[in-house]
């Protein structure tokens, strides 16, 4: 295992597009996806074990536990599937946006009623043809609001009484009152406007309601504060984390997925992690990750 000023590579690898990770607490490991190749992958840290899922369609934009054991939801495309890591068995819930329009599913998040909050984004990444839906346990679809070019940060508070949401390719993250007995989103506030600079991409909320987020260009990790201001970075060896959740027994490990999408082989040559999985030690617990579907 190597490592760079406590940040260590635990799965070397070559993500184009590594996202999405999330920590399974019943089986101790790690769930991650490429959505530019198509996989999901497994990783076990007490043994080392990497599985790797290889799907046949273009994208599989984003990845959700089930409170059945052994299973995952997967947004392969414009669709939510679900899929058993055992059989390989699918089956569809529902079709979240129309067959052949020039978008994909990209980053969501569960509440702790069973529900998918999860967005869409432009394929082209420069028109606002996305939107922001709640899909419920019964794989019904509600959309909250559109004309979103790249949806991502989809992180709930401990309370569940905001929800966070950027667009990154508007360089600015949101904060939504939210009620989750309802299911309703309230007003949206800016949280943080990177000035038409920076990219904000996936992120989580720790124990202590901070946001961690992923600042994809920016080779860095950002802890803001609940009131929007920055608590603390974490500078990476890598140009473009992705993603962010925390894992390990005592939900103290800080799990990072990158991408080699966008970089040149002069920088792949510089950036031998770019592509793999990235953890950090931290000194905040993170939070239980939530799970899609009915009790």
């Amino acid at each position: 295992m190597q490592t760079t000023d406590g940040v260590r590579c635990v799965v070397p690898g070559s993500d184009v597009l590594g996202e999405t990770p999330l920590w399974c607490e019943q089986t101790q490991s790690l769930l991650w996806l490429d959505i530019e190749q198509a996989r999901l992958q497994r990783f076990h840290p007490a043994s080392g074990r990497h599985d790797v899922w290889q799907f046949d369609e273009r994208y599989v934009g984003t990845l959700a536990l089930l409170r059945h054991p052994g299973r995952v939801l997967l947004g392969i495309d414009l669709a939510l599937e679900t899929f058993d890591l055992g059989t390989g068995a699918r089956e569809k819930l529902c079709q979240v946006e129309p067959v052949g329009t020039d978008n994909r599913l990209n980053d969501g998040r569960c509440d702790s009623r069973g529900r998918f909050w999860v967005g869409t984004m432009d394929n082209q990444l420069s028109r606002g043809n996305g939107g922001f839906y709640r899909v419920d346990p019964d794989g019904s679809v509600h959309r909250q609001f559109g004309d979103v070019i790249v949806s991502n940060t989809v992180a709930l508070s401990p309370a569940e009484d905001r929800l966070y949401f950027s667009d990154t390719r508007r360089y600015i993250t949101w904060r939504f009152g939210l009620d989750v007995a309802a299911g309703t989103l309230g007003e949206r506030e800016v949280f943080v406007d990177y000035g038409g600079r920076e990219r904000p991409d996936g992120a989580c909320v720790d124990s202590q309601g901070y946001v961690w987020n992923a600042i994809f260009a920016g080779g860095r990790v950002v802890r803001y504060a609940p009131d929007g201001t920055v608590d603390r970075e974490i500078a990476l060896p890598v140009s473009n984390p992705t993603c962010v959740c925390f894992g390990g027994p005592d939900l103290r490990t800080l799990y990072i997925t990158t991408a080699r999408r966008f970089l040149t082989r002069a920088q792949l040559r510089a950036q031998p992690w770019a592509g793999s999985l990235l953890a950090v030690d931290v000194d905040v617990a993170g939070l239980a990750e939530r799970r899609f579907g009915r009790d």
